[in-house]
């Protein structure tokens, strides 16, 4: 025994764990100081989102630029490995959670994670122009870093799929949009812009910024953390992901693989062969 009195020890179990986040008592709930029914009915998901984990109410002009990161990041079909495996999941009977859950596990750094790897790299030039008081400077010096480092292209640019991304230049207009208006200062469009501009030197064709790269944009732009940065991308594909399950729930299907039985897959072992006669009891020719 520790000799500690019982009314030490329940305070010690009440300090176990702390949050800053909720307030919850019988007959109460606060969200970060503020009523639950003070809350409902005045203040959008979207605000109730940024208070979660910012701890304060974002402006109306930062809740519209999160937001339309947010609306941007919410899905990009069945051919999305987390869309289609989250689609694969409910044709084999697992309830909607299961299937969203299965989605969201595959979120990792290559699929789900190059938003937060391109703030990286935005927050590493920031600091650096810090330094140089040179963009293109600064950018071509983190650039060189990256690749010293054996890392072969910029998250959050190019794009397997689309020539040019349709929700890029949408966004970026809306954070010149905040940059005019004061609600952000606009120095990480300029990185942005500035590592295209740097990986598309020299080449036939640009390299865009694609969702990732400008969402980057934003979440930099509004203070996230990086960390932060692919959570509420997680957030947005979530929808998605729900709505995919949903869809396939009422389709039907059972256990539906990647691709339809009459195309197959392809085999590249060994051609078909007969067993050795002689085999010992282990399995192995003798």
């Amino acid at each position: 025994m520790s000799g500690e009195s019982a009314e030490e020890l329940v305070d010690e179990a009440r300090r176990w764990w702390q949050t800053d986040i909720i307030d919850v008592r019988p007959g109460e709930i606060a969200l970060r100081g503020y009523p639950i029914e003070d809350l409902l009915g005045r203040v959008g998901f979207v605000d109730t989102i940024w208070l979660m984990l910012r701890g304060e109410l974002p402006s109306p002009a930062e809740a519209s630029l999160f937001e339309a990161a947010l609306v941007a990041s919410v899905d990009h079909g069945p051919q999305a490995p987390s869309i289609a495996i989250a689609r694969m999941a409910t044709t084999c009977g697992v309830p909607v959670n299961a299937a969203m859950a299965s989605a969201i596990n595959v979120l990792g750094d290559v699929h789900g994670g190059p938003g937060q790897q391109c703030m990286e790299i935005y927050l590493e030039i920031d600091d650096e122009l810090r330094r140089t008081e040179d963009l293109a400077e600064a950018t071509r010096q983190v650039l060189q870093r990256q690749r010293e480092a054996g890392i072969e292209y910029v998250p959050g640019f190019g794009h397997r799929f689309h020539p040019l991304d349709p929700r890029t230049p949408r966004l970026l207009s809306l954070v010149d949009a905040a940059a005019a208006d004061g609600t952000v200062d606009g120095r990480f469009a300029a990185i942005g812009r500035a590592v295209e501009d740097a990986i598309s030197a020299g080449r036939p064709r640009r390299i865009p910024m694609n969702v990732d790269g400008v969402t980057a944009v934003i979440y930099c732009e509004l203070g996230f953390t990086p960390e932060l940065g692919r959570g509420v991308f997680i957030l947005a594909r979530s929808v998605g992901i729900l709505a995919h399950a949903a869809e396939q729930l009422t389709q039907g299907g059972r256990i539906k693989g990647p691709m339809p039985k009459s195309i197959g897959y392809t085999y590249t072992g060994p051609a078909r062969r007969s067993v050795p006669l002689d085999l010992d009891e282990r399995g192995t020719p003798s």
